[in-house]
């Protein structure tokens, strides 16, 4: 891993933790991955895709399903949790209770644009000192955290469609 700015202007190695939090319509949600897992994870996703900029979208849709079942995904991820928006406060409070229990640790955290204002705010509240929090627009398109990012993507678009088709 390279060196990474932090708030105060020093550079730090890594992170910890990478969190990303997004929404897809109705939904919300967010994934936890350990720093640890990262290596195992990254050639695992070298195939996901940003939905809305697919042309045949049933298909990835349909491919991407048998790649995470095949390749066990999620088993590389700490915390995974998606609900519909209402729920969106049991989103902030797990991931909130989460910064908390691990405020000796370095975490990334990716937010969608509309929402970074407001997680800005509880995370200060946390003493987020050794937290970094990004805007989604603000993730590089080759960036490992881009990469991270897609996987919460398309978990999300995989739920919104299974709810969509029954």
């Amino acid at each position: 891993m390279g060196t990474r700015p932090f708030p105060n202007g020093e550079r730090m190695k890594g992170f910890d933790y990478y969190i990303f939090i997004d929404y897809s319509e109705k939904l919300i949600g967010y994934l936890i991955i350990d720093d640890k897992n990262i290596p195992k994870l990254i050639p695992k996703i070298s195939k996901f895709a940003h939905y809305k900029n697919l042309k045949h979208k049933s298909l990835y849709i349909k491919s991407i399903k048998k790649r995470i079942k095949k390749e066990n995904i999620l088993s590389l991820i700490l915390k995974t949790k998606i609900r519909k928006i209402i729920g969106n406060l049991e989103i902030y409070s797990d991931v909130l209770d989460f910064l908390k229990k691990h405020d000796n640790c370095l975490i990334f955290v990716s937010i969608d644009n509309h929402e970074y204002q407001n997680f800005r705010k509880m995370v200060n509240i946390v003493d987020g000192e050794k937290i970094v929090v990004k805007k989604e627009s603000e993730l590089k398109k080759e960036s490992m955290e881009y990469q991270l990012s897609l996987v919460l993507d398309t978990l999300l678009n995989i739920k919104r469609l299974s709810l969509k088709n029954g």
